[in-house]
């Protein structure tokens, strides 16, 4: 993706301007509109041209300390859905490994920080140390 800072020629080359240094994510071309003047990192009104980001130190620190990673997703979310998938990976493996199932394996990539179970003792180990079978009663399933 190599971006290219040429200049446009508009309004039958009575007009010339830079052009917008945005790219595409997939198709990794440059976008074709004129950059405004008043952008500093030569982008379209459409790519942030206008953007001139927090002024304040208190709207530097609420940006710095802003959870929303993309979209909607919180990284609180995004971390508990992947602590779900790879609890789940585990518990695949483990069926596997304790010949419970014949069924097809899961297709598709593994959540991060998974780590296959081939013996009955990593299995052993992961029932062992997974707080979902505490007891209710305990001090430890309250932390």
């Amino acid at each position: 993706m190599e971006i290219v800072t040429s200049r446009l020629v508009i309004f039958g080359g009575k007009i010339s301007c830079l052009r917008c240094t945005a790219s595409s994510k997939r198709s990794g071309e440059q976008c074709k509109k004129p950059a405004l003047k008043i952008s500093r990192t030569q982008k379209c009104e459409f790519h942030g041209g206008r953007s001139t980001g927090p002024k304040t130190e208190g709207g530097k620190a609420r940006q710095r300390a802003s959870v929303i990673t993309s979209g909607n997703c919180t990284k609180e979310s995004t971390e508990g859905r992947s602590r779900s998938a790879l609890r789940l990976a585990w518990l695949e493996d483990a069926l596997y490994v304790l010949e419970m199932t014949d069924a097809p394996r899961t297709r598709g990539r593994k959540p991060k920080g998974y780590k296959p179970f081939v013996t009955l003792e990593d299995v052993k180990s992961f029932l062992i140390d997974n707080p979902l079978n505490l007891p209710e009663g305990s001090a430890e399933h309250q932390n």
